[in-house]
């Protein structure tokens, strides 16, 4: 059975900054503010030939309503899941009474509580962590996360169990898709939907989720990662620097998500920032299905002008499945993970290169070519040039001469004759290059060098 750790203390103590270290990774949002982590983070943790799962939560604080109280609640999760707590003080402050109650809670879990005093990177801070003795949880271990001190002691120190890697299987991630959107549109509401459990605070208030949650599960034996983002706001609007950072971390979930679920809020209708959302998700080439929530909050009015605004403000995305839902009451949720299963396939799939060709053929034969110059565009073949989006490369003579028109034209004929759903298709046009142009450009020059020739000597003989 893999060891479970959970890092708790009160806010900006170092918890994210331990995760990130003892992870290898970035995945917690870190920036000397307190408050920055509110929902649970979960992470692989390997230390020599040990490994085991970490997970980073939010400051506890003495607050009793409100969103505090939420955090409280996911710490509390964090500490049933847990079979060792690291407790995390802060050696440049010294001891405080909210430590004092963290202390008196933990005492109740039964769980296994290592000690841990952060931020002591000078030997003069030596005498502060004494008075971390009166919590009464045996001697303390003094590290620096930020500077990478004592942790390896740490680690030594706790009753990791012993397991070969070799015997140990590593879960695949399964299919990662993100959930996007503006904030507060329900995008924390929908993920604890499709978990089935409150693994995401939900509160009513725009900027609840600050950092990108990735949560993995299974699925009627199908593996998905689900991540969950910050909302994100027109770049004129973004003062804070934290969410700033937490805009940034949720366009990188964009690269490397498969599939990316643009939450739109219908009582809203559709706004710039959704398109623009919509643009970036193009732009990166993955899949995409659009989630229009609060569906049933929605005047009938309301219905009608935003399948309308879809219609004539996305057609850029018309390929995409459009669900209609409400997270709060799940109504139309299930019908999601059909669409991101048949998105994920058309956006993986592998087109051979004898049905590219019979398909270019029936659409150049159903729809001719233009003229370029009086000459007629040639497509000779095609083939599959990548995937995830699926790129079909296609040779032939004056492509770079096509129009946008006849370009889209064969995007729909690709996507309808491979029933590619959800997914964009690039097309990469190459020009077979005529091996006797160089020629004929040497002749048409000697032949103009010998007609000025022959020009300058009848000048001469007059």
């Amino acid at each position: 059975m893999t060891t479970t750790i959970a890092l708790v203390g009160r806010p900006n103590v170092g918890k994210s900054t331990l995760f990130n270290y003892l992870t290898r990774s970035r995945d917690a949002l870190v920036v000397d503010q307190p408050g920055v982590t509110r929902d649970r983070k979960y992470g692989i943790a390997r230390y020599k030939t040990q490994s085991f799962l970490i997970i980073d939560t939010g400051g506890v604080t003495d607050q009793i309503s409100g969103i505090s109280e939420l955090m409280n609640k996911q710490v509390k999760l964090a500490i049933t899941e847990a079979n060792i707590i690291l407790f995390i003080v802060d050696g440049s402050e010294g001891l405080s009474s909210l430590d004092e109650m963290i202390a008196d809670q933990l005492r109740y879990s039964q769980k296994l509580i290592k000690l841990v005093v952060n931020k002591v990177e000078r030997k003069n801070q030596q005498p502060i962590v004494t008075d971390f003795y009166q919590l009464g949880l045996g001697d303390p271990v003094i590290i620096s996360a930020r500077q990478r001190l004592g942790i390896d002691v740490l680690i030594d120190s706790l009753p990791i169990d012993q397991e070969e890697e070799e015997n140990e299987s590593i879960p695949t991630k399964g299919i990662q898709f993100a959930i996007l959107g503006r904030p507060n549109v329900g995008k924390s509401t929908l993920v604890n939907r499709l978990l089935g459990e409150e693994r995401m605070i939900t509160f009513d208030e725009p900027g609840t989720t600050r950092d990108s949650i990735a949560v993995s599960f299974i699925r009627n034996n199908q593996r998905y990662t689900l991540i969950d983002t910050a909302g994100i706001r027109r770049r004129s609007k973004i003062f804070d620097v934290l969410e700033k950072f937490s805009v940034v971390k949720a366009i990188e979930t964009i690269k490397i998500a498969q599939v990316a679920i643009l939450v739109i809020d219908a009582c809203d209708s559709l706004v710039e920032q959704d398109l623009h959302l919509a643009g970036l998700i193009l732009e990166s080439g993955k899949a995409v299905i659009i989630a229009v929530n609060k569906w049933d909050k929605a005047s009938d009015y309301q219905q009608q002008r935003l399948k309308a605004n879809l219609n004539r403000r996305l057609p850029f995305l018309d390929f995409a499945r459009v669900h209609f839902i409400s997270a709060l009451h799940g109504k139309g949720v299930d019908q999601l993970f059909p669409s991101i299963d048949e998105s994920y396939q058309a956006a993986s799939c592998h087109l051979s290169t004898g049905a590219l060709n019979q398909a270019l053929a029936a659409a150049t034969a159903a729809h001719p070519l233009p003229l370029i110059r009086g000459r007629q565009i040639k497509l000779r073949y095609a083939h599959q040039g990548g995937e995830n989006p699926p790129k079909i490369i296609i040779h032939g003579n004056q492509t770079e001469s096509m129009p946008d028109h006849y370009k889209r034209y064969l995007i729909r004929y690709f996507r309808d004759q491979f029933s590619l759903v959800g997914t964009p298709i690039k097309l990469e046009f190459k020009t077979t290059q005529n091996p006797y142009k160089d020629r004929v450009n040497i002749l048409t020059q000697h032949q103009l060098k010998k007609r000025k020739r022959i020009i300058k000597d009848r000048k001469s003989n007059y």
